[in-house]
């Protein structure tokens, strides 16, 4: 006899373990049956669901942003999920829903509230990121779940169309507000600009004169009067020395004439030759006056006040000069060439002489006159370029306060003009549909199988729980039964050892009942297993 196998080793434990199989082999099978074909019955019940998918890749700007720099520089994440929202919100959602008569089973007992949660899980929007990061998204996956595949395609199709659009509305008001925005901006800098500007005119009209890019001319008109009223003072000395000189002279010719002296050889041409004429005296005065007057024209417009005060001396001037001009007769032409000496005078009248003189004095008189206001004129004006100078430095502070507030102003009006005309570049590129948008590579699929439920999972999946449910049943019985069936049940049992055990001795009548009786069990087994896997390839195959 083959050595007995020692109790409690692995192989008596596996012996017995098979054993209890075999005996409790319809504890395992029926179970394992029953779960098959509930659950095959159960999944005829449930509809098939159908997935219809969609994919969309994101074109950047067709335009190099170097020329043209987009308004528009949210990550495509953020974008997607802004858009997400806007697209599944209630009212979208509600008008897919009526439009394609989704859920008409489940409206009938559902609340809204519930329809719009089932709609959101049927929804499938799944990105796909080129990298790691969010912000390397460049596609993405639309898809829709329904009962029906035409369905599950149409309502895949409307919800790609939506976010096309929708892409292409959002950008489109996006780039219409930003530029809307800088136009207002820069309407406001504008009218910033037109009060800077206006400050600053006001301050050089209220200023003219004493302004810091005027100073050169000042120090040169200065220079110039300065230059004029040495010649004037000049000229007022000669002036006021030849008015000594003709006064002397009158006294000596009336003496003379009291005395009754004929003054031989003089002549009045001769008195004339010594003493400049009132016609000659003003027509120096205005040729002065044109010369200082194109000297300033040099250096300044002809609406300065300094060549319009002069344009008025210069008026008055020539008005003397043409007066003298008329007043110079045929008379004096004759007086002016008869000989002093040979005229005798009448009592009471002057001689030729002494009128001559007169005359000269008398112009004389209005020459220094006129040197006189000369001088006063380019001391008063002396003295107010002078002041022009010494005002020069603090309208040069003052004007650079202005100026600063000016050009901050300017520069910020600048740069709204140009960011406001690159947003219409930007505004334009998306009009015409040039800017970041979405592109349908993969259209919506009319699905062929059914994404769910997946039968053959689940029924591979209640196949071995009832062989589990089976296995636990049949070591649960077992472990109740309390009948032996070998000899090493009863060890435990008895107190002494077993010394002689008798085999079971069948009668061929018993031999043929039991040889029946595994064949039978053996047919309903295999009629089982067809009948099974016969339901489970049905409900695979044909649902």
């Amino acid at each position: 006899m083959p050595e007995e196998e020692v109790e409690g080793s692995p192989g008596e434990t596996l012996g017995r373990v098979v054993r209890t199989l075999v005996k409790r082999r319809w504890w395992i099978v029926i179970p394992a049956c029953t779960v098959a074909v509930g659950t095959v019955a159960v999944l005829s019940r449930v509809p098939n669901r159908y997935t219809s998918r969609a994919t969309l890749v994101v074109v950047q700007q067709q335009v190099p942003q170097r020329y043209v720099v987009p308004n528009d520089t949210t990550d495509m994440g953020v974008a997607l999920q802004a858009m997400q929202q806007e697209i599944l919100s209630r009212p979208q959602l509600d008008r897919i829903i009526h439009d394609f008569g989704l859920y008409a089973k489940e409206s009938k007992r559902k609340a809204p509230e519930q329809i719009l949660a089932l709609m959101l899980r049927d929804i499938g929007i799944e990105p796909i990121a080129s990298g790691n990061a969010q912000k390397d998204l460049n596609a993405f996956n639309i898809s829709f779940t329904a009962n029906d595949p035409h369905t599950a395609q149409a309502v895949t199709s409307t919800l790609t169309s939506l976010f096309i659009q929708e892409n292409l509305k959002s950008r489109e008001e996006q780039a219409a507000n930003t530029t809307g925005f800088l136009h207002q901006r820069m309407e406001e800098a504008k009218k910033q600009l037109e009060m800077q500007e206006q400050r600053l005119r006001d301050f050089k009209m209220q200023n003219l004169g004493e302004l810091p890019e005027q100073q050169q001319g000042n120090l040169g008109v200065l220079t110039g009067l300065q230059t004029q009223l040495q010649a004037t003072a000049a000229s007022l000395s000669r002036a006021q020395e030849q008015r000594v000189y003709l006064e002397s002279l009158l006294s000596g010719y009336r003496t003379m004439a009291a005395q009754e002296i004929p003054i031989p050889g003089l002549t009045a041409p001769a008195v004339a030759a010594h003493i400049p004429t009132p016609l000659e005296t003003a027509q120096t005065e205005l040729n002065r006056l044109r010369g200082e007057r194109a000297s300033l024209l040099v250096r300044f417009t002809p609406q300065h006040p300094d060549v319009i005060k002069i344009d008025r001396d210069i008026a008055v001037a020539q008005g003397a000069v043409e007066r003298l001009k008329k007043s110079a007769g045929g008379g004096t032409e004759v007086a002016a060439s008869a000989p002093v000496g040979s005229q005798t005078p009448e009592r009471g009248a002057d001689s030729p002489a002494i009128a001559q003189v007169k005359s000269q004095l008398e112009a004389n008189r209005l020459e220094v006159e006129n040197l006189q206001k000369d001088e006063k004129r380019l001391r008063e004006s002396f003295a107010q370029y002078q002041n022009r100078l010494n005002l020069t430095p603090v309208r040069e502070q003052q004007l650079t306060g202005l100026l600063r507030d000016y050009d901050l102003v300017k520069k910020d009006y600048e740069d709204l003009v140009n960011k406001e005309l690159q947003s219409q570049l930007a505004t334009s590129l998306e009009k015409n549909q040039g800017g970041r948008q979405f592109r349908l590579v993969d259209p919506p699929s009319l699905p062929v199988l059914p994404s769910s439920p997946n039968r053959l999972k689940l029924n591979a999946g209640a196949l071995g729980g009832g062989v589990v449910l089976g296995l636990l049943l049949a070591f649960f019985a077992e472990w109740r039964d309390g009948s032996f069936h070998q000899e090493q049940d009863l060890g435990p049992e008895l107190a002494s050892p077993i010394v002689v055990s008798v085999p079971l001795i069948l009668t061929p009548a018993e031999e043929g009942r039991r040889s029946r009786a595994a064949a039978l069990q053996w047919l309903v087994g295999c009629v089982l297993i067809i009948l099974v896997s016969a339901v489970e390839f049905y409900a695979y195959r044909y649902r």
